[in-house]
């Protein structure tokens, strides 16, 4: 596992008689500074959890690269969404949760060393995931898509963009019986794509050729299901394009940069369902994540080879910038406070 210039494999102990915690800011656009804050207590039905770690979301590139609606500077541990740890407060009216609950949690300001969530936005983590990094919220993500994309035995299925999301999806879809057609820019994508169970792989480099090589593969049918994991505009063309009459185009890739437009006389004449797999609902999120703990703590889906960059928290601005570039061998940052 990679990290930034430390190396980040040991965690501090924090004094449990301390007032404050650390928490990152974003102070400016592409600049991060980390305050000492006061230590929050937990309201009624909230947890106080000293986080082990917080994932990295591509989300975050939008407010990191400074859009005009923005204002600054942000929230302490503001962006981070990923955090897991340990439960060191409970407040009042909070049932099935102790203090020293190891604990994967939905809350949102988890570029810090604590952070408070809602309890009933928290996944207790079984004594088999023990020292496991488990950012739940993309964990839970990833298999939220796979049930909206109604994944069966026997069909064809595309992934366009292959990253942590598009690595997991296709072990999901694999071990659900289906042909893994995995399309990405990076070779070294390619390569997590055949270890994780893609039966078929193609560069994503030229437009046409992507299509006459699927189109090759599935017999002039095309695939039954396509899932667009990147968030921009060519690869949700493209995805248009390889998905076959009355199959399902499932767009999991975060737009966040403008508009889109799309190829509508394509999507009619094939009759294709379109569906927008992110969630909104928190309750779909911690039932994503039930699924995720369940599934890794029986060792049907292993995440861990995709935790390939850790960070400190100091660190944070080298972490947004990996996520951004994807050096070679990048997948997932992790954050460690």
């Amino acid at each position: 596992m990679c990290a930034g210039n430390k190396q980040g494999d040991e965690l501090a102990e924090s004094d449990p008689t301390s007032k404050t915690m650390r928490a990152a800011v974003l102070a400016a656009p592409g600049q991060i500074r980390v305050d000492e804050i006061a230590l929050p207590e937990p309201g009624t039905g909230q947890v106080r959890v000293k986080l082990e770690g917080c994932g990295v979301c591509a989300s975050n590139l939008g407010p990191w690269s400074g859009p005009e609606w923005l204002t600054y500077p942000g929230e302490p541990g503001g962006m981070g969404h990923e955090g897991w740890g340990v439960i060191e407060a409970v407040g009042q009216e909070v049932e099935d949760l102790a203090v020293g609950d190891r604990v994967a949690a939905l809350s949102y300001n988890s570029y810090a060393s604590h952070d408070i969530a809602e309890a009933a936005n928290i996944v207790k983590l079984p004594p088999e995931l023990a020292d496991q990094p488990f950012p739940g919220e993309p964990l839970g993500c990833a298999f939220n898509i796979f049930e909206r994309a109604d994944i069966h035995a026997g069909q064809t299925v595309a992934i366009v963009g292959i990253g942590f999301l598009g690595a997991l999806l296709t072990r999901l879809a694999t071990d659900a019986g289906a042909r893994v057609i995995a399309i990405s820019r990076r070779a070294y994508s390619l390569d997590v794509a055949r270890q994780y169970g893609a039966a078929e792989v193609i560069p994503m480099d030229d437009h046409q050729k992507i299509i006459d090589r699927v189109k090759e593969l599935t017999d002039g049918k095309f695939c039954d299901r396509v899932i667009e994991a990147v968030g921009k505009q060519w690869p949700l063309d493209l995805a248009g394009e390889l998905t076959g009459e009355r199959g399902k185009l499932i767009v999991a890739g975060y737009h966040q940069d403008g508009p889109r437009t799309v190829n509508m006389w394509l999507w009619n004449w094939r009759g294709i369902d379109v569906i927008n797999a992110h969630e909104r609902d928190p309750q779909a999120y911690i039932q994503g994540m039930r699924e995720a703990v369940k599934a890794v703590a029986e060792g049907r889906i292993d995440p861990q080879p995709l935790y390939t960059h850790r960070f400190k928290l100091d660190e944070l601005a080298q972490a947004l910038d990996a996520t951004r570039d994807r050096p070679m061998g990048f997948l997932k940052a992790i954050i460690v406070p």
